[in-house]
């Protein structure tokens, strides 16, 4: 098997943990269990420093070589957070928290990181730091952009920083990447339709804001097919609708909300500035009011180049080259460590999951044969990332 032996030996540990993990999923920012399970590992392992607090409930572990003749600081992030989702599968280790489930891999991502830092504290074959960072609310919290703000990268020296994500449909083994964006920006967006309540027998005497907003949904798609260029990529999506109560009342107000994703700062712009001129001019052409509210989400994730082909070639070492697709078409869905990525260089990188359920859904569960692939990727990242000097032993060769 294409994975560091020490890894492997550790592979029933690692799963333990994650069915650990996975039988207790929390929230956003309460993930006060899984941050203290992870603080307790890396301070059993025997991480130089362990700190907790950072973001509000991160944690960091820092692993220092065994060699000093390098400052530099490589980071490795993993994200905590489950989903608040109702898992239908009855695993063993299935949910005991109702109405919460890991449904995303975040189990499998924190499992995986600190089965990098057990390897990594026991051989310390590197010269440099590696930081273990064990991020909270990825999904939809901005926890990636709470722990920098709480000076994640200046605490710690950080000067690359790499993150990764298990996919469903890629084969087990394998690693899919590219250069610049992989993932979209999201923001949500709620808009209001003012019309002229009135009663159902008489829509001459109203403005039926039902029909009104009916109008914007369908004026909305135009956006991508019409206003972005074909060779960009873009997302709107409205999600939900809300109007009225009675069967023979038409209502005043109608109000949707949805979403709009981009891969570009320019396309973003364009799509949040036409939906602003749909909304408002489909509303007037009825005699209606429309008016908008867009709730900033996170931005797109760019790989950065030479860190992208550094990560390819260490996952192409693992594993082969025939197993890592280095031009991965990018994804719509959105990713905080974007946060992370806009404030130093890094890459992030998607592990095979194998056939599984899709993320988010009910019966998704990570495939724990990938954890051994995606630990020893993090170890070697490490180890290649920050090479002993030549003369320095290695764990195990005599000093």
């Amino acid at each position: 098997m294409p994975v560091l032996d020490r890894i492997a030996a550790l592979a029933p540990e690692i799963t333990a943990w994650r069915h650990d993990l996975h039988a207790h999923p929390e929230l956003q920012y309460d993930v006060h269990r899984t941050a203290g399970f992870v603080a307790d590992k890396l301070r059993a392992f025997g991480c130089d420093e362990v700190v907790t607090g950072i973001g509000r409930t991160g944690v960091v572990g820092v692993i220092r070589g065994r060699a000093h003749g390098s400052n530099r600081v490589i980071g490795l992030r993993a994200d905590m957070d489950a989903l608040p989702i109702r898992e239908v599968r009855d695993l063993p280790y299935r949910s005991t928290n109702p109405g919460k489930m890991h449904a995303c891999g975040h189990d499998g991502h924190t499992a995986m990181l600190l089965g990098a830092a057990r390897y990594l504290t026991e051989t310390r074959d590197f010269d440099g730091t590696a930081v273990m960072i064990f991020q909270p609310a990825e999904e939809g919290g901005g926890g990636g952009e709470a722990m920098v703000r709480d000076g994640l990268m200046e605490r710690f020296g950080i000067e690359t920083v790499y993150g990764m994500h298990n996919i469903p449909g890629l084969a087990v083994g394998h690693f899919a990447i590219r250069p610049g964006p992989i993932m979209a920006s999201t923001d949500r967006f709620t808009i209001t339709v003012e019309g002229k309540g009135g009663h159902a027998a008489q829509p001459h005497a109203a403005i039926d804001s039902v029909l009104v907003a009916s109008h914007v949904v369908v004026a909305l798609q135009s956006i991508v097919a019409r206003s972005v260029d074909p060779l960009d990529s873009a997302v709107v999506s409205v999600c939900a609708l809300e109007a009225g109560e009675a069967f023979n009342v038409l209502p005043q107000c109608v109000t949707l909300r949805g979403t709009m994703r981009a891969l570009s700062k320019p396309v973003r712009t364009l799509v949040q500035g036409r939906i602003e001129a749909v909304v408002t001019n489909v509303a007037a052409a009825f005699g209606a009011h429309g008016s908008i509210v867009f709730g900033s989400g996170y931005p797109v994730t760019e790989n950065h180049p030479a860190e992208t082909d550094f990560i390819a070639d260490v996952a192409a070492g693992l594993v082969g080259e025939s197993q890592v697709e280095r031009a991965v078409a990018p994804m719509m869905a959105a990713e905080d460590f974007s946060y992370m990525l806009a404030h130093r260089p890094g890459a992030y990188i998607f592990l095979g999951n194998g056939a599984s359920a899709g993320l988010h859904h009910p019966e998704y569960d990570f495939n724990d044969a990938a954890a051994p692939y995606g630990a020893s990727l993090w170890a070697r990242v490490i180890e290649t990332g920050l090479p002993l000097r030549s003369g320095t032993p290695a764990s195990g060769d005599p000093a």
